[in-house]
């Protein structure tokens, strides 16, 4: 099961950088920019439809496949924008955090369901994890409303 695990992920790995490549050099980049600009809102917008996707990604792929994937798609059209990339790496990070705990392919479930008593089903576990993806929203709402709580330290250190 472990080589079996191993070697899928390390094959997404490995097929991610010729897709990067092909995407680039097709233009993907251009159409990723093109399908932000009819977002109404503006680069705000912008960034909550793409954690929203991050999100929903979650719940199928872990947060190694959404970074090598789906990541480099969307990054291109905030690096010029005006957005902190500091801000944005917490915001991203945060949102990929989840992807451990939402049903049905995530990590910590798994774990949880390995060291539980045999009593303990899969649906008292997704069940269970509800309210801390709810506290994880509710800190990435936050941390949305509020930049400074993910920049007032690299800012006091000089970074």
């Amino acid at each position: 099961v472990l080589l079996h695990t191993s070697a899928m992920v390390f094959f997404i790995l490995i097929c991610a950088q010729p897709f990067g490549l092909a995407f680039r050099g097709l233009g993907g980049e251009h159409l990723v920019g093109y399908m932000f600009d009819f977002i109404p809102g503006g680069v705000m917008a912008d960034l909550l439809f793409m954690m929203a996707v991050i999100f929903v990604l979650g719940f199928f792929l872990e947060w190694i496949e959404i970074s090598y994937i789906a990541l480099p798609l969307f990054l291109p059209v905030f690096a010029n924008s005006g957005i902190d990339m500091v801000w944005l790496a917490i915001l991203v990070a945060m949102n990929l955090q989840t992807s451990f705990l939402t049903p049905p392919f995530g990590w910590a479930l798994f774990f949880l369901k390995g060291v539980a008593p045999p009593d303990i089903t899969t649906g008292d576990i997704y069940r269970g994890v509800i309210p801390f993806i709810l506290l994880q929203v509710v800190a990435l709402g936050l941390l949305f409303t509020f930049p400074e709580i993910a920049t007032w330290l690299p800012k006091a250190i000089g970074w």
